[in-house]
């Protein structure tokens, strides 16, 4: 039987782990004094402890989600929430940490900083330890920078926006993210300025029970534009790892946002990730996704349509393989007239992994003349798989148009007779058609992360078919 090109992929560049060393790792669980010792380690000023310590409170009174998948197995009290690495933040590669520096070259961060993109920070545990941009954003007034820096040097837009639009009360992992919070990327691009190369920011987990609370914060001000690139991963433990980081963005009138996002996080991991848009009146919010990693996702990014004309698009793609319950989906809300939203998500599970679509489309009584579109298609690929699509319309006027199609299926037998018959392995073929159900998500992202996308379908494909 002719070998097939999934085996060429090597699993354990993401598997890469450094000798757990810190500067400082905060103990294990969750107290007011391990709060106010975080604040202290960040040097906060006086209105961000107290922000951090309300959330402490807020996250105490709240409780487990319990309508998605089974979290039980998180222990706050076997986690701890800050690990500050043996490095400063870096405005020169040279200057990071050999050990720290290599994971990174060996996910190609810098090589992707010197390609195609205007600026990156990359986060390893707790901390921002590189971050640079080019001169020309600088001349135009755009701010890229990472949160503690912009919490000191950006006071008043930080304070006009930090978790105003995903507020601590949303639900208990939020309130713990507000408590704990540690590095991220603050943007702010200037009114009408159009940036035109991606910016891109790079999240590596790499101590054992411990989690990864970044925030990021970008606000593209009227009639300018971006592209944002998120990256995630880290490598596999016997233990459990959390991430609950939190994105908040805003897009100002007449404005226009893409965020797009790999994630590829170990198979011990918990990703209760929250993110969340304000669009503003005829502006445009784009959300591309790549979920890969992570044993339990709990994710549904959310666009809030509050301005006339205010549009949003949202193209994902999810892969669950054995011991995998990826619980992904959208929400949107219309709040304005002629708003607009189109949703196009697909999932693909093997080996007895779980993929579940769950989504809102909720269209208030204001929100006349609005229009959404919803497409879910799961795929599967053996008996043993599961796939759900709970969707949740509300919609609260007339006057809309509205659709919602699901499909979920098995692999076609007769495709990939056609497919044999022209030549191809058994194995080839349906590759294939595993590649060609992820190309509309995969085409919708700069060349170079389209190819990691691809090795990680290849990676999650290795040995799972045939």
């Amino acid at each position: 039987m002719p070998k097939t090109k999934l085996d060429e992929i090597n699993r354990n560049i993401y598997d890469i782990k450094n000798k757990d060393e810190y500067d400082f790792k905060i103990k294990k669980g969750l107290t007011k004094e391990i709060i106010q010792e975080i604040s202290k380690q960040k040097n906060d000023p006086e209105w961000m402890r107290m922000f951090r310590l309300k959330a402490l409170e807020v996250y105490e009174k709240l409780d487990v989600p319990t309508w998605g998948p089974d979290i039980s197995e998180l222990n706050m009290d076997e986690i701890a929430t800050y690990v500050k690495p043996k490095t400063k933040l870096n405005n020169s590669w040279n200057d990071v940490p050999d050990d720290i520096k290599n994971t990174f070259d060996k996910l190609g961060i810098p090589e992707a900083e010197k390609k195609s993109l205007a600026g990156v920070g990359a986060q390893y545990d707790s901390e921002v330890v590189y971050h640079s941009m080019k001169k020309e954003l600088l001349e135009q007034g755009v701010v890229y920078t990472d949160m503690e820096t912009a919490v000191r040097e950006y006071p008043d837009l930080v304070k006009a926006h930090f978790m105003k639009c995903v507020p601590v009360y949303d639900h208990k992992f939020v309130a713990l993210h507000g408590a704990v919070w540690s590095g991220g990327s603050f943007v702010y691009v200037p009114k009408g300025v159009k940036v035109e190369i991606p910016l891109q920011s790079y999240f590596r987990l790499n101590s054992p029970e411990s989690g990864q609370f970044e925030h990021t914060l970008i606000i593209v001000d009227e009639g300018a534009s971006l592209h944002f690139i998120e990256g995630c991963s880290a490598p596999k433990y016997n233990k459990v790892n959390l991430h609950a980081g939190c994105v908040e963005l805003y897009v100002k009138d007449n404005a226009y946002l893409r965020y797009s996002t790999i994630e590829n996080w170990s198979k011990n991991m918990l990703n209760l990730n929250t993110k969340k848009a304000i669009v503003g009146k005829n502006a445009k919010m784009e959300w591309v996704t790549g979920s890969f990693g992570s044993k339990i996702s709990m994710l549904y990014p959310m666009s809030i349509l509050n301005g006339e004309g205010a549009k949003t698009e949202y193209t994902g793609i999810s892969f669950a393989g054995k011991g995998q319950n990826l619980d992904n989906g959208f929400k949107v809300v219309h709040n304005a007239i002629n708003t607009s939203s189109i949703v196009n998500a697909k999932s693909i599970s093997k080996n007895g992994g779980k993929c579940t679509y769950r989504s809102l489309v909720r269209i208030n009584e204001i929100a006349k003349n609005s229009k959404s579109s919803v497409s879910c298609e799961s795929l599967m690929l053996d008996d043993i798989s599961v796939s759900d699509t709970i969707p949740t319309n509300d919609i609260r006027t007339d006057e809309v148009e509205f659709s919602h199609e699901a499909k979920i299926g098995k692999i076609s037998d007769k495709t990939i007779f056609y497919l044999m018959s022209r030549g191809l392995s058994e194995e080839d073929a349906k590759a294939m058609i595993v590649r060609g159900f992820a190309y509309p998500i995969s085409k919708e992202l700069p060349v170079e992360y389209a190819v990691e996308m691809n090795n990680l379908i290849n990676l999650e494909l290795e040995g799972a078919i045939g």
